[in-house]
């Protein structure tokens, strides 16, 4: 009788330690977008200002941009609603004691930096992080092997004694900042991760330089994979909640615990020129159950190191870009075939050229991204369109590439993975997706 009672004891302790153990690897850190709509903004206009005013900027980056064990989540949130500025935010902490702290994710770049007392010129979103109320901030030197990284090397960032701060100057967008590069801990959810190298920046120039500062996700040797090794393993993953998300429901998940196992893989890509970004092979798009065709070009899709070309996953470009020629087969079948539904023609809108009556919407055909590995991403309709509270109308949500350095690139931009679980192994050189509710 006594061997009864304590064996389903015993079950339901080793129950709970395997759940213990298994949740206390996976804390999520929630994601937030940095610009809430406001009371008078549709979500067509929301997006709309976003992608006339910090897409261009952002791809003008993100091509600009070449050669030189257990798991942790982090909340990640719109922001929109909290910063007015067009990325997702996540909450973080730096220096002892902490300081807290709302960072920029981007996968497109490498460092993180953030707005130092004092500032010229900064305008933070909050108080900006004050390195003489650290005990363990640190400046590095112009004689540390990591101050040649930030600059090209004719144009190396000290041009002090070796024992002067490492000061460097970098571009981001159309704007430019002025940083010495420090040390300090860095704390995200649970995680505390000594000695974190960031710019300290000290003066901005330009309008568009994220006023909360930024993580970086790329793949260079100052990213956030680079500098904490073994800790995370070289895998993360995001999910973005929509532009309209007010809370920090989406999470950036750090580690290889608590990644999803339904996801699909596909194999990432490095291009020898911009290794930092994360490249993946696109090999057609259907809309409804038609393969669009580009005309007279077999390999428009095609990945080429040579030249660029390619598709990149990107965390901070608003609508995703498609070449010319990709673009305009895409949207002639789209229109097709909404027109065949009996719609009463197209108008256009900043960067969208597909909208039409919102009376159509519910024929709308899926849009679906093929790539390597047989994944295929079907998008949502809160992917694929963008809706006007104040007209009857929706926008096909994506556009053209704009005819300079990144015409040859596509890029999947965060409109149309809100809501998607998008997991970068580069440890295994992969990338997957997986459909995850994070509204």
């Amino acid at each position: 009788m006594a061997t009864s009672n304590i064996l389903p004891n015993y079950l339901l302790l080793l129950f709970f330690l395997l759940f213990y153990f298994s949740a206390s690897t996976a804390i999520d850190i929630q994601i937030h977008h940095s610009t809430p709509p406001s009371s008078a903004d549709s979500p067509l206009s929301s997006i709309l200002q976003l992608a006339r005013s910090a897409d261009p900027a952002r791809l003008s980056l993100l091509f600009s941009q070449k050669k030189t064990s257990g798991g942790t989540s982090v909340p990640i949130a719109s922001g929109q609603n909290l910063l007015q500025t067009p990325s997702y935010v996540l909450r973080a902490s730096l220096g002892s004691p902490p300081q807290a702290l709302l960072l920029s994710l981007d996968t497109g770049s490498d460092s993180a930096w953030l707005p130092c007392s004092p500032c010229s010129s900064c305008t933070p979103a909050a108080p900006p992080f004050s390195p003489s109320n650290s005990s363990s901030f640190s400046p590095l030197p112009c004689s540390s092997p990591l101050c040649p990284l930030l600059n090209a090397a004719s144009q190396p960032p000290c041009y002090a004694p070796s024992s002067s701060p490492c000061s460097y100057s970098q571009s981001y967008a159309d704007s430019s900042f002025t940083a010495a590069l420090s040390r300090d801990s860095l704390r995200l959810a649970l995680d505390v991760i000594p000695n974190y190298v960031f710019g300290c920046v000290t003066s901005v120039a330009g309008p568009t330089i994220p006023k909360q500062g930024l993580l970086g996700l790329g793949r260079g040797p100052l990213s956030l994979l680079s500098q904490t090794g073994d800790l995370y393993k070289g895998v993360f993953s995001y999910c973005l909640p929509s532009y309209k998300s007010y809370y920090f429901s989406g999470s950036l998940r750090l580690g290889p615990a608590g990644q999803p196992h339904y996801a699909r893989f596909t194999p990432l890509l490095k291009n020898p020129h911009r290794p930092s970004l994360y490249y993946v092979n696109m090999t057609g798009i259907s809309v409804g159950r038609v393969k669009v065709v580009v005309p007279g070009q077999p390999g428009a899709f095609g990945f080429d190191p040579a030249t660029g070309a390619g598709t990149v996953v990107d965390s901070g470009t608003v609508v995703s870009r498609f070449t010319a020629p990709i673009y305009a087969a895409l949207r002639e079948e789209f229109r097709r075939q909404v027109n065949a539904s009996g719609a009463g023609g197209f108008s256009s809108l900043g960067v969208f050229d597909t909208c039409f009556s919102t009376d159509e919407v519910g024929a709308t055909p899926p849009i679906t991204l093929h790539m390597d590995g047989g994944v295929d991403l079907t998008l949502p309709v809160e992917s694929t369109l963008i809706h006007s509270s104040a007209t009857p109308l929706a926008c096909l949500a994506m556009a053209e590439a704009p005819p300079n350095v990144n015409a040859v690139v596509n890029v999947l931009a965060n409109l149309q993975q809100q809501n998607l679980r998008v997991v970068l192994d580069v440890a295994n050189s992969r990338v997957g997706f997986a459909r995850e509710l994070c509204n």
